[in-house]
């Protein structure tokens, strides 16, 4: 989609034409929707429940925030844990604070399943980042940060436009 040299390459809208850096990007945002989708089949999962495993993998979560994190309904949520409790990848405990609460928790089971499919790219990830000194790291970081929240910038809704509908999820990373 985004392949062929720099001079090839559609400008933006603004005209300019894209830094190789942000090429680069498009390109791991690409491949990234490919694994999702890979991974997931691979699994036997829809890709909204591996989404649901990788939420669930960072942080336990309750149903209203998982659906917002999907950015699906309460009870298409219910579903999507339904599926992964019945398969063992996840279930639910009363909230620590609040019994009255219910979260959902990654088990051993659903961390296995991540780890199955995704374990090699870990591996190599982790391989990358000993290639790098603590200043490129940093440079990469601030990067992918400042990257992400040019993300959220889209999924964010913007009130003054009566748009309600973007921005259910909002990233928590580096917040």
């Amino acid at each position: 989609m985004w392949r062929g040299t720099m001079s090839e390459r559609r400008r933006s809208s603004s005209g300019r034409v894209p830094s190789e850096a942000t090429l680069a990007l498009r390109d791991l945002l690409e491949a990234g929707a490919r694994l999702r989708h890979v991974v997931s089949r691979r699994a036997g999962l829809s890709e909204t429940e591996m989404t649901a495993l990788d939420h669930l993998s960072r942080e336990p979560l309750g149903p209203a925030e998982v659906a917002r994190r999907l950015d699906v309904s309460t009870a298409a949520s219910t579903g999507i844990v339904d599926r992964l409790v019945e398969r063992g990848h996840a279930e639910r405990r009363p909230h620590a604070d609040d019994r009255r609460r219910v979260d959902v928790h990654l088990t051993d089971s659903g961390r296995a399943e991540i780890l199955d499919h995704l374990g090699p790219m870990f591996v190599e990830l982790a391989r990358l980042d000993e290639t790098l000194t603590t200043e490129e790291r940093a440079v990469v970081e601030r990067y992918l940060r400042g990257a992400t929240a040019a993300l959220d910038a889209v999924i964010t809704p913007d009130p003054a436009d009566g748009d309600t509908d973007r921005g259910k999820y909002r990233s928590r990373r580096g917040q």
